[in-house]
């Protein structure tokens, strides 16, 4: 499986972007795609997650403002990011977890994923 994150990038308080992170080369119907972040020196934190039936998970310090989405289509999967903080300036990563049968992977901000992305930095500046 390869994950290849886009759309990182500098923007001001209050600006907006949109991360994308296109996946190959799975095999099961079933997937469960997320987003976590990193800053230096803090704690990775799942962003947000959404599981093959649209079901979606945020963090509180996201909710309200970021919005995950999927193309299927597209094999990609999307983060709106709106009302961008400082506080959320780090290195975000694609995450991605297939499986087989209905309620086997635990898809949420916490979940375990086997596939991870290679990040895209993302600046917020006052």
């Amino acid at each position: 499986v390869q994950l290849m994150e886009s759309g990182g990038g500098s923007v001001q308080v209050g600006g907006s972007l949109r991360l994308s992170c296109a996946v190959s080369g799975y095999s099961f119907n079933r997937h469960c795609m997320g987003w976590f972040r990193q800053a230096p020196d803090k704690a990775r934190e799942g962003v947000a997650s959404i599981d093959a039936d649209g079901t979606t998970d945020y963090s509180d310090s996201v909710k309200g403002r970021f919005t995950i989405s999927r193309d299927n289509a597209k094999d990609t999967v999307y983060l709106q990011m709106n009302s961008l903080k400082p506080e959320d300036t780090a290195m975000y990563y694609c995450a991605f977890e297939e499986y087989y049968y209905p309620g086997s992977f635990d898809c949420g901000i916490g979940a375990e994923y086997n596939y991870e992305g290679k990040g895209t930095q993302v600046t917020v500046s006052s």
